[in-house]
């Protein structure tokens, strides 16, 4: 099993794509625009739910589901959200087939027509929302703090698995406060947390920030974010989280009593992270040789591959291989054993190698007379030879180094891809020729970030949190500033 990825340096978006698919990641489905998560893929997945999952239930919200399909009428209520996702949706018109008279095959039953469309969920504000109206009579029902996991369907022409397709999973919450000063802390917190997460449990650096008013989400009044740098300079978009003000509660009448008796409208957020997280795993940290996994998100952590002839050498391995396995396994470590006599050592150390599990174990006639392991490191390619009695906190050490050491990786390159620019000639350069992110002075007008976008192709990421302020002059229009954005071309 050569790997025979194309290199990065040769084709960014080709080796991506290669990755994905022969790490077993995901893969086309027979759906256009759809794809099939296989298992390894999915596994890491699990992983992202459960980290995030514990964070949510750790700050006080809770799981709920709600329905696949949202009536038109539902989506029609709030302007600019059904406005900002107008263009994407999916549609159920009909709710039977039959058998054609000619005998070609089936065909949908025009007699079976919904009397009112519904609308496969592209998001679940307006479903949500309309629910909220009968959970919520006084301010002793608030804050209300829901999430759910789920799939979202928004149709996409042009597809690229994880980071584009017309169904993704994710997960959206949405939470109905007291106060608007509530909800903008949530909506905050929210930004917080995921980047929490993408750092310790991703190990990818992010820029937490505030979006321009042309990138905020449709019917929200402010939208938080956060976002990560590719190894190829472009940028990605790694969760959002907004604050709704009350145009939700307005649009489906969502009022509460408040302390002093009055009839108010509940202040909204909703927040989200999909599978577009597993593309930006794959291409902050993987090189040439496949996946690069952090081992806090790692299906497997650690391999051991026994090298022998014949059958007695293997069962030599596999006693002292098995209490090795227990001990580890009884410490929360996930090993896996490959003892498949389909394949040759060489082939495995391909395999893992390619799927980007942290820590490899080797051992062989050698290592038993000796009484050591020889143990690799993914991240580095380092190997060594370890006494058998040293191995487990060896692999302990190096589960926590390798976690550390891939997100400083991240870190250097976003640092050495930041550059402030002056001018706008400078700003196409710089964009050209290295990429990355770009802080620059802006006028704060829709009609010089278009023209922007148009002429360069990058765009406004956001007005990060912690921009100093600085004045300046737009790059474009000489106008004032008060501080610079964060531009890049992004996925």
């Amino acid at each position: 099993m050569g790997k025979n990825l194309t290199k990065r340096s040769d084709d960014y978006s080709k080796w991506y794509n290669e990755l994905v698919i022969k790490a077993d990641l995901a893969e086309n489905s027979g759906v256009r625009g759809c794809m099939v998560i296989k298992p390894y893929g999915f596994a890491i997945w699990e992983k992202m739910q459960a980290g995030l999952d514990r964070m949510f239930k750790e700050t006080g919200h809770e799981n709920a589901y709600f329905p696949l399909f949202i009536p038109k009428s539902y989506l029609s209520k709030e302007a600019s959200h059904v406005e900002g996702f107008a263009k994407e949706c999916a549609v159920v018109t009909h709710y039977r087939l039959k058998n054609a008279e000619d005998g070609s095959g089936i065909v949908v039953d025009p007699e079976a027509r919904l009397e009112e469309e519904l609308i496969v969920r592209p998001t679940s504000e307006t479903i949500i929302w309309d629910t909220y109206r009968k959970w919520i009579q006084s301010y002793r029902d608030l804050p209300l703090l829901i999430n759910q996991w789920a799939n979202v369907v928004r149709w996409e022409m042009r597809t690229r698995l994880f980071l584009r397709t017309a169904e993704f999973l994710w997960q959206e919450g949405h939470t109905a406060h007291e106060t608007e000063n509530e909800a903008i802390k949530e909506a905050e917190k929210i930004m917080h947390l995921y980047a929490e997460f993408v750092e310790e449990h991703m190990a990818v650096p992010v820029i937490k920030g505030i979006k321009t008013e042309s990138e905020r989400f449709a019917g929200a009044i402010e939208t938080y974010c956060i976002e990560a740098l590719m190894q190829d300079g472009k940028a990605l978009q790694a969760g959002t989280s907004h604050f709704l003000g009350q145009n939700f509660a307005k649009a489906f009448d969502v009022k509460f009593a408040t302390r002093d008796g009055k009839q108010e409208h509940v202040w909204a957020t909703s927040w989200g992270v999909s599978t577009r997280l597993m593309g930006a795993l794959v291409m902050t940290h993987s090189d040439d040789n496949g996946l690069v996994l952090p081992p806090k998100l790692a299906p497997i952590q650690v391999v051991i591959v026994p090298i022998y002839k014949g059958i007695e050498q293997l069962e030599a391995i596999s006693e002292k291989v098995d209490p090795l396995v227990k001990e580890l396994r009884n410490k929360g470590i996930s090993v896996k054993f490959d003892n498949r006599d389909t394949h040759k050592p060489g082939f495995k150390f391909n395999e893992y190698e390619l799927k980007g599990v942290p820590v490899r174990l080797a051992i062989g006639q050698r290592d038993m007379e000796n009484g050591t392991y020889e143990v690799a490191r993914r991240d580095t390619l380092e190997k060594e030879t370890v006494p058998m009695d040293e191995v487990i906190s060896k692999i302990e050490f190096l589960l926590e180094d390798i976690q550390k050491n891939i997100y400083q990786k991240a870190l250097e390159f976003r640092t050495a891809h930041i550059t402030k620019v002056d001018s706008y000639d400078e700003f196409k350069t710089v964009l050209e020729e290295k990429g990355g992110f770009v802080l620059a002075h802006w006028d704060g007008t829709l009609e010089t970030e278009d023209r922007i976008k148009e002429e360069t192709k990058a765009t406004i990421r956001c007005i990060p949190i912690d921009a100093e302020a600085e004045v300046g002059n737009c790059m474009v229009t000489g106008k004032p500033s008060s501080k610079r954005v964060l531009f890049a071309k992004a996925y």
